[in-house]
Order: C-alpha cells, then structure tokens, then sequence
C-alpha cells in the first residue's frame, strides 16, 4: 500500500473593483447583522454580533453593533 498525501487546492480570490457599495443594517433585539453588497445586490461580505464571537445578551448591546461594523 502506497500512503498517499492529499493535497488541498484552494481557489485563488479574485480581486474586484466595485464602484457602487451598498451597506444593509439589520438590528433586532437580539442582534445586529451588517451586510455589504455591490450595485447588483451580490453579498461581498457580512459581520454580524454573534460571528464577533458575543453570546447571549451581550449580542444586543450597542457595544456589539460597533465592533460589527
């Protein structure tokens, strides 16, 4: 039996130059979620309080919504 490694390929990011940014806010009584997008309405990136690694209460503070955003 030969061992044979396996060997992951990871895609390459593409790097792209959006000219129009909207930014969506969505605050609940529980959390704050915060999603960039470009003009098309493609997410590019999103943050929310719970992905910052806040648990619980400490989610629906404004504290929690700052460092999201």
């Amino acid at each position: 039996m030969v061992n044979k490694k396996k060997i992951k390929k990871t895609k390459k990011k593409i790097k792209r130059n959006i000219v129009l940014g909207v930014v969506h806010i969505q605050s609940t009584f529980n959390n704050t979620i915060v999603t960039i997008t470009d003009g098309d309405g493609n997410v590019i990136a999103w943050s929310s309080a719970g992905s910052m690694g806040y648990k619980g209460s400490k989610k629906s503070t404004s504290f929690a919504a700052q460092m999201t955003a």
